[in-house]
């Protein structure tokens, strides 16, 4: 399986998670009707679900909408959280389902077909040009703003099918499972898309960080 191009470049966010305790206060306060307790949450969460929504959204405008329609969802549907899991965790799926339900209302873009980005290949199966090393600089800089930002101008090149795949699991680090579930997709169909992904991918940057003599 291919491994992601993307390892290491994420979002940072500067507000520190909040302690098991400190989550089951507020929820007591969110289920009690406090008014502030959703002031509360939306400042605890809304830079993380902004930018879950960037990710995967390329207009502000609909990262914006997502972000208060996933908060809308949430305020209607704590009766149903168990608190099996984290809320910031239920929060992120909640975020990431509103942006997959704005995906598939928007008329889609014209887009480049997979085939036309993936590496080319020959009678037997093997790379008609083999993969290249990249230099060692571009990969240690993975975390810098400028390799961040080529690297999401990349993403967005790919077909959105394939995009949406490859942000949910090596962005959003959702399992294999949880991505097939919120795109109602086979287990099977998300990992060929994602191995897609993460070879178009990895050809799109291929020109910015190929070592010298490999060009």
């Amino acid at each position: 399986m291919t491994t992601s191009p993307i390892s290491g470049v994420h979002t940072s966010e500067t507000r520190p998670e909040p302690t098991g305790d400190e989550e089951h206060l507020l929820l007591s306060r969110l289920r009690a009707g406090e008014d502030r307790a959703f002031d509360d949450l939306v400042r605890l969460a809304a830079g993380r679900m902004l930018a879950v929504a960037r990710r995967m959204l390329h207009r502000e405008e609909d990262a914006q909408d997502a972000v208060q329609e996933a908060f809308l969802s949430a305020f209607r549907s704590l009766d149903r959280f168990d608190g099996r899991s984290r809320l910031t965790t239920w929060l992120h799926r909640i975020t990431v389902n509103a942006c997959l339900m704005k995906l598939r209302s928007q008329r889609r873009r014209p887009e480049r077909a997979i085939e036309d980005l993936l590496p080319k290949f020959a009678e037997d199966g093997h790379q008609a040009m083999p993969s290249r090393p990249w230099r060692e600089e571009a990969t240690c800089s993975a975390d810098s703003t400028e390799v961040r930002e080529l690297v999401r101008t990349k993403i967005d090149e790919l077909p959105e099918q394939y995009r949406v795949v490859l942000v949910l699991r090596d962005l959003e680090e959702l399992s294999t499972e949880e991505t097939a579930e919120a795109m109602d997709m086979s287990v099977n169909a998300v990992k060929t898309r994602l191995h897609r992904a993460r070879q178009a991918l990895r050809a799109l940057l291929d020109p910015y960080f190929l070592e010298e003599s490999s060009k």
